[in-house]
């Protein structure tokens, strides 16, 4: 679980390398790409820094660059990012909350992905096996992206550990939407948004006095695109949890009262008649 501010304030760039592409800069810029600039990405990112010794962090320092964009809130293209998606790893989030929706027929089921974790190139195409699908990302609020494309794995390949560390990163996703999608299989409505803000909580919770916070634009149909329920029926299991004096809203997000166990013991091990009705 890591502390968050109630309003996240922009860090300034780390070190600044060079404008991206600065000749382009001068009027031979693509307009399909958002603009950015080069950064030491070991100083953007403390997790891969820590996968490297000390002195092999000095030396990689310098050479581990990569483009930086920020991104407004507001849907997100990922040809605006890598050029050649496929011939890189996509983009790393350095800053903000992204949301991947992924949408069969008329439903939409839709993911997360914070700092920390990697746009994948396939996030985002469409044209991905034989079930007909919709696949969109959006940038919740303002986002800062570092762009690894072909370059910057050519640039770390003396350094695998940095590459291994990213791997490893796409396989923890892998496993928390694994997570989520378990916490969100409940019957009950309430359950599973009360499981699911447990799960939320591990990376984005913020402990205060009155609970965990979870600053984040948690809205009742992004809710429900969450854990499978209608726009309504997040708002009467909200209701609900709220009764029970274990979620609350503030004007900074969402708070949870007590333990993940105290609210199992209240709702799974509870079951009371006609509430599947409400999932």
């Amino acid at each position: 679980m890591t502390g968050g501010t109630e309003e996240r304030s922009r860090r300034p760039f780390p070190t600044l390398v060079r404008e991206a592409e600065r000749g382009r800069a001068n009027g031979a810029a693509d307009p399909g790409r958002l603009s950015g600039r080069y950064c030491y990405l070991l100083d953007l990112d403390a997790g891969l820094a820590e996968r490297l010794s000390l002195r092999m962090r000095m030396v990689a320092r310098p050479i581990a660059t990569a483009v930086v964009v920020d991104v407004p809130p507001g849907p997100l293209e990922p040809a605006e990012l890598v050029a050649k998606p496929a011939a890189g790893l996509g983009a790393l989030v350095v800053e903000g909350v992204l949301a991947l929706d992924v949408q069969v027929g008329d439903r939409t089921a839709t993911e997360l992905i914070g700092e920390g974790a990697l746009l994948c190139p396939a996030d985002g195409v469409d044209d991905l096996g034989l079930l007909a699908h919709e696949a969109r990302v959006r940038a919740l609020e303002p986002a800062r992206l570092a762009l690894l494309d072909e370059a910057f794995l050519e640039r770390v390949r003396p350094w695998p550990e940095i590459t291994l560390e990213l791997a490893r990163r796409a396989v923890r996703r892998t496993m928390e939407l694994n997570v989520q999608r378990a916490a969100t299989c409940h019957p009950r409505a309430d359950v599973r948004i009360a499981l699911l803000l447990w799960h939320l909580a591990d990376p984005w919770g913020k402990v205060g006095p009155d609970g965990i916070l979870l600053p984040l634009p948690l809205t009742h149909q992004l809710i429900g695109q969450m854990v499978g329920a209608e726009r309504p029926t997040v708002s009467h299991a909200l209701a609900r949890l709220s009764a029970a004096g274990l979620v609350t809203r503030c004007k900074s997000g969402l708070v949870l009262h007590g333990t993940a166990e105290h609210h199992i013991a209240c709702l799974v091990a509870r079951s009371e008649p006609g509430d599947a009705a409400h999932a």
